[in-house]
């Protein structure tokens, strides 16, 4: 009898349609968090303090940007495409609710630590990546998609970076916490190069109805070869390994310069109609130059973190709202185009992202208005997205299948 009742729980889960696929409540719950998260940072920046929360602001900030909305679009992302990649069912039902509900509470101790000692809420925090690579490990060694590893020596990188951002706070070492928090931004930075040149080209090529150009070995060996390096060199950087600067900036010169002309190779011009393409080139051209500045930070230009932030908004949160406006579209058996005021929502965030990195760089004068601007931009842009996906998010797919 308990079976039967397990059975029957499990499949009316199933049966939700939130429930069916991990970019439904993954994408949703991003978009929202990530408002919510910038007003909270807006307030902070006036005056105001709404949240105490665990590690304090500044730590709040970068890590949840980082590990509570970037890893939930990875999560959702991931957890989604690994379904077609080996054609085997991915999570859903009651354990994807399991797994939305890890990371929630997570969220939920991050902002209001009760009390609660700093072990625990790692913890708690800590679970969240083991469990999604678990997930993925299975369906990729089950369907023997090797390629697809690629993804879980990221993942297990990405957990080892939060876990230094946690001892960073428990020891109180701020150069721990900033290290380990670059480590987890070129990690994602590798993860938008890998998924970038998997389907930009080929989205671009599909819509234009053009033949796509075959890849040059040596140019996509150079593209990720060179951010991998980066990052096996910010490992040893946390690790208290520091390359010299000279070095990095070659290295972070030679990334920029690659994955410039990897970018220049997917007819992006041609894509200015469509906000969908549009939105993945540019945001796809902010990694090199995010890495362009990083380089020249090392060389003394600037601070570093004017080119994290070219990385942060430009790259990872124009490109995650770009292939979640697609993606939720796609996975939903809606029409793949562009819903109206997405294409107003990528300007924004391209302008979020020129307005805190390069323009400040130039400008450091204006930092109150870029930082203000930069805010209200990153909110009005996923606000877009929450307006019109939250209904298709919770709503069955269009032509009644599963999924």
């Amino acid at each position: 009898m308990p079976s039967s009742s397990s059975s029957l729980s499990s499949t009316t889960l199933a049966r939700l349609p939130v429930a069916r696929l991990a970019f439904r409540p993954f994408f949703l719950l991003a978009a929202l968090f990530s408002v919510l998260s910038m007003v909270v940072w807006f307030a902070f920046w006036h005056g105001d303090i709404l949240l105490r929360p665990y590690g304090g602001l500044m730590f709040w900030h970068q890590h949840e940007m980082l590990f509570g909305f970037a890893m939930a679009v990875v999560a959702g992302f991931l957890l989604t495409a690994v379904q077609n990649w080996t054609g085997l069912p991915s999570l859903k039902g009651g354990p994807l609710l399991a797994l939305v509900a890890t990371w929630l509470a997570a969220r939920l101790l991050m902002a209001f630590p009760l009390g609660l000692p700093a072990w625990l809420l790692a913890f708690v925090d800590l679970l969240f990546l083991p469990a999604v690579a678990a997930v993925m490990a299975r369906l990729v060694i089950a369907a023997k998609r090797w390629r697809n590893l690629v993804f879980l020596p990221a993942l297990t990188l990405l957990f080892i970076a939060n876990l230094a951002m946690h001892l960073g706070v428990m020891n109180g070492d701020a150069d721990l916490i900033r290290q380990a928090s670059y480590l987890a931004v070129l990690l994602i930075t590798l993860l938008m190069v890998v998924v970038g040149g998997r389907v930009i080209a080929m989205f671009t090529a599909n819509r234009l109805g053009r033949p796509r150009k075959a890849p040059i070995p040596g140019l996509e060996y150079a593209s990720l070869g060179s951010v991998m390096a980066l990052v096996l060199a910010q490992l040893l950087a946390m690790l208290g390994l520091t390359l010299p600067a000279p070095l990095l900036a070659a290295l972070m010169g030679l990334a920029a310069v690659a994955n410039g002309l990897r970018l220049a190779r997917w007819d992006g011009l041609a894509s200015w109609r469509e906000p969908l393409l549009w939105g993945l080139h540019v945001s796809y051209a902010f990694i090199p130059i995010g890495l362009a500045m990083w380089a020249l930070s090392q060389l003394g230009s600037f601070r570093a973190e004017l080119a994290v932030h070219a990385l942060t908004i430009g790259g990872m949160g124009t490109m995650m709202l770009a292939m979640m406006s697609r993606v939720a579209l796609g996975h939903t058996a809606r029409p793949i185009r562009t819903l109206p005021g997405i294409g107003v929502a990528l300007g924004l965030m391209v302008a979020a992202a020129l307005l805190r990195s390069p323009v400040l760089a130039l400008f450091p004068q204006i930092t109150h208005w870029t930082y203000n601007l930069g805010i209200i931009f990153w909110c009005l842009a996923y606000g877009v997205f929450l307006f019109h996906y939250t209904v298709p998010l919770l709503s069955s797919r269009a032509d009644g299948q599963d999924g």
